[in-house]
């Protein structure tokens, strides 16, 4: 089984997502199991303070590190083997290989920031740092439900077909997938390509593999323009 810890001051963002499709499947398999933990359980004041201003001036709030390094260890308690990874906007980029990565692993703690980030001391306590990329989320807990969603579904047996996963996007040196139809034959005067109706296999795999490394090509350089 797959088992994710969540550290978070939101657990409630994860109810809905995780109670519909292939997450709720997985889940309901026994196949992964996700549990929430309050970041706020871990303060100790009257108050259940978990942010301060940061030294030496500036705009925001920082997140405390008493409570969040309580936390992590608590984590690292519950699940001896997990990994525990903080969401921040300064690690490492989130890729296919990664959650594949993590599938092998079984075991991961999302730790989720908000306000202006982590007291940098809380870096000590973590394995990795990881980002969707370079842009800023209201906090981690999006960038937590794409990590989720990206690795339950590389889960074996939480798809209907196991080569779903395998032929994904990504999944081969990074490429993008193919261009995929279905019925009807003709849209608005858009046909489906012949030699997907052909029914020669040989030519249909070439035609895919071609398209793909093409599409690859002129979407990554239409991204660095």
């Amino acid at each position: 089984m797959f088992h994710a810890q969540i550290l978070t001051l939101f657990p409630e963002f994860f109810d809905s997502p995780l109670s519909c499709s292939i997450p709720k499947r997985a889940i309901e398999k026994k196949l992964a199991q996700v549990d929430c933990m309050q970041l706020r359980d871990f303060t100790t004041d009257k108050h259940r303070t978990i942010d301060d201003k940061p030294y030496g001036g500036g705009p925001g709030m920082l997140m405390k590190p008493e409570p969040v390094v309580a936390a992590i260890r608590e984590a690292r308690k519950r699940d001896p083997q997990t990994h525990v990874v903080m969401l921040t906007p300064s690690g490492n980029r989130f890729t296919q290989q990664k959650a594949l990565e993590y599938v092998e692993h079984r075991h991961l703690t999302l730790l989720c920031g908000r306000y202006e980030g982590f007291d940098e001391r809380v870096c000590d306590e973590v394995d990795e740092q990881l980002s969707l990329g370079d842009y800023v989320l209201s906090g981690g807990e999006p960038a937590a439900l794409s990590v989720l969603d990206a690795v339950i579904r590389l889960l074996p047996d939480v798809l209907g077909s196991a080569e779903s996963a395998v032929l994904d996007s990504f999944t081969e040196e990074g490429i993008l997938d193919w261009p995929h139809y279905t019925r009807p034959e003709s849209f608005e005067g858009k046909r489906v390509p012949d030699v997907l109706l052909s029914g020669d296999h040989a030519k249909i795999e070439t035609w895919r593999k071609e398209q793909a490394a093409s599409r690859s090509k002129s979407w990554r350089k239409a991204g660095e323009t």
